[in-house]
């Protein structure tokens, strides 16, 4: 059955009405790009629909819990720079060509990774790029899976990985998924892959092929096809940065690639290679740190920003932004320097708000003006800055964890018998690696075995060998005798 507009206009009527009546589960609402895409993308609510087959209801659930990890996630602002680009350039995972159906693959290069060698967190994050950075140029379309699993062991294989993959189709990412392609699976890893099935919904399964060079041709045309899979393609993986114009487009419709910062004031976002608009020489304020560095004390986390004026004789106002002010308090958020003179500004993150994961996300803009009046009201500042804005020097700050051991957030998707399910895995794993051990072990007895049956069958011809050269030298014998008594008899 086809989606048909009404489902689709029920389902966006049914979110909204959830939202007006129980709110947002993070205090800060859903992402603002993301109501957008409830609001005007019918493409979008297509893909929860046909996920769920029709159901609306199942539907509403998915795009409410996705809305949710998104906005948790940090989605709609990951970008190669708030990542682990070292992650990215290994080549574990990458983009390249597409299948037969038209679809991007997303290779993943299993020898390359090893389980335990990498910070699970950052690999999240690598991956949830990956599938944003295709939704943006596929225009949402699906993506194939290729696991190349050549030359993989089983230290390369991690379950925990796998599952996280599979469960971002799954949960988050809906009718993204065209087809699994295993690339050559070794015959080891055959049990851990009934595992993995068992994580599919039942009408993922038939996506799942299994492939070698004599049939990868199936699914992917021999020219879009690496030379290690018996194709044309003789690529050699080189990570290219996505490339994102001030007018990209973004799940299907244009935006202007830019960092909002509170009270309406959209800022193009700056390269990371340096903070603020003006050279040293130019500059009236110096803020330090250039990243604000969070910590926790007692039940609070926040951080600091040290403004000093380097000027001898003006006196300079300062205004700070963010572009998530739901989630800091700022205090004061206004204020005046005088000549040489320095102030400190506390950064607080609001309750209900966890650091790690989040702050990366997240920017803060300083900006100055000399000004004339120094005994200006806080009233006369907000005036002043709201028609005095323009032209002012200004500073972007980055945040970081300072280390705080409760702020984690738990943005995984397994479910929450995960530590009982990673027992079993470790057990399963042991039990795979006993086998192994074993199979080697009846493998040198069974060579072993081969050399003893050789032997035998040489001593076996040795001694046929011999019992025949005694036959025919006891023939030989009784035919003399029988000739000279014959012999004899004559004479």
């Amino acid at each position: 059955m086809e989606v048909n507009a009404q489902q689709i206009a029920d389902l966006r009527e049914r979110f909204f009405t959830k939202l007006e009546n129980e709110g947002a589960p993070d205090p800060g609402g859903f992402h603002p790009a993301d109501i957008a895409r409830v609001k005007t993308m019918d493409d979008w609510l297509k893909r929860f629909l046909e996920h769920n087959d029709l159901n609306v209801q199942e539907s509403l659930s998915m795009l409410w819990e996705s809305c949710d990890w998104r906005k948790k996630f940090g989605c709609n602002d990951i970008t190669e720079h708030t990542v682990r680009r070292d992650y990215l350039e290994e080549g574990i995972f990458f983009s390249h060509n597409k299948d037969k159906d038209g679809k991007f693959l997303f290779i993943v290069k299993s020898k390359l990774h090893v389980k335990g060698a990498k910070d699970f967190k950052e690999l999240q994050r690598c991956i949830v790029y990956w599938f944003e950075r295709l939704e943006r140029e596929g225009n949402g379309n699906q993506i194939s899976l290729v696991f190349d699993m050549a030359d993989t062991g089983l230290n390369n294989m991690d379950m925990e990985f796998t599952k996280y993959l599979i469960g971002l189709f799954k949960t988050y990412y809906p009718n993204f998924l065209n087809y699994i392609i295993i690339y050559e699976m070794p015959w080891i890893l055959n049990a851990a892959f009934k595992v993995i099935k068992s994580w599919l919904p039942a009408k993922a399964i038939p996506k799942i092929k299994f492939v070698n060079k004599s049939n990868m041709k199936e699914f992917i045309e021999p020219n879009d096809a690496l030379k290690c899979w018996g194709g044309n393609d003789d690529y050699t993986f080189t990570f290219l940065p996505e490339v994102r114009t001030a007018a990209a487009v973004m799940n299907g419709r244009l935006e202007n690639k830019k960092v909002h910062f509170a009270e309406g004031s959209p800022m193009s976002e700056q390269a990371t290679s340096g903070f603020g608009d003006q050279s040293n020489e130019e500059r009236m304020l110096s803020v330090d740190p250039e990243s604000i560095t969070f910590n926790k004390e007692g039940n609070e986390v926040s951080g600091t920003i040290t403004l000093k004026n380097l000027t001898t004789d003006k006196c300079l106002s300062y205004k700070i932004k963010t572009t998530s002010p739901e989630k800091f308090r700022v205090r004061p958020s206004t204020g005046i320097v005088m000549p040489t003179q320095e102030c400190n500004v506390m950064v607080t993150l609001q309750p209900g708000y966890n650091v790690h994961g989040l702050l990366r996300n997240d920017r803060f803009l300083v900006m100055c003006l000399p000004m004339k009046d120094t005994k200006m009201t806080s009233q006369e500042l907000t005036e002043f800055w709201k028609t005095g804005g323009k032209g002012a020097e200004q500073h972007r700050l980055g945040c970081t964890d300072g280390g705080t051991e409760n702020g984690e957030v738990r943005s995984s998707i397994l479910s929450n018998s995960a530590a009982a399910s990673d027992r079993g895995v470790d057990k399963y794993f042991s039990k795979i690696t006993q086998l192994e051990d074993n199979h080697r072990q009846l493998h040198v007895e069974l060579t072993n075995m081969k050399r003893l049956q050789i032997i035998s069958i040489m001593l076996t011809v040795l001694l046929a060998m011999a019992i025949v050269y005694i036959l025919r030298s006891d023939i030989r014998n009784a035919a003399e005798e029988q000739y000279c008594h014959m012999h004899h008899g004559v004479d």
